[in-house]
């Protein structure tokens, strides 16, 4: 679709990722990609909790999901809110605090993995083998260059 255009044109990078943008799902706020009916945010921070065994500091999670403390503090409000998670203070920091995942919040968080495995297995077989490895060498090169324009 965009191979024939110039690659060194901000305005084609700029509909290369909008389409993908779009194409993935990411666009719909409410809506995860793999079609859960929660946030994007909330999501990733499920994932980034059950990953760590269901319990992170809140600074931790906000470094990992490149938010403004305050987004974080809201977003984590929500998800206690919903019964996911549960606040407590960390025990070698005054003013730090703990979350960890509740037994609902864990099963939220498994339903999403089950959710995120099937979807990227049914793009993955979409994608021909032979192209892959481009494909994932590309997206490793838009992060690194993310995270040098940062």
């Amino acid at each position: 679709m965009f191979r024939d255009q110039r690659a060194d044109d901000p305005a084609v990078l700029q509909e290369a990722l909008g389409s993908f943008v779009r194409a993935f799902g990411l666009h719909q706020p409410e809506t995860t990609p793999c079609g859960q009916p929660i946030s994007v945010s909330e999501a990733h921070a499920l994932g980034e909790l059950a990953q760590e065994g269901g319990e992170l500091r809140q600074v931790e999670l906000t470094r990992r999901l490149r938010l403004q403390k305050s987004t974080v503090s809201r977003l984590v409000g929500q998800m206690s809110a919903r019964g996911w998670v549960e606040r407590a203070p960390a025990p070698d920091d005054g003013r730090g605090v703990v979350l960890r995942l509740t037994p609902s919040g864990r099963r939220a968080a498994q339903n999403l993995a089950e959710a995120r495995r099937e979807r990227f297995s049914r793009l993955l077989s979409s994608i021909p083998a032979h192209e892959r490895a481009g494909v994932l060498h590309a997206l490793d090169v838009m992060v690194e260059a993310m995270d040098e324009e940062q």
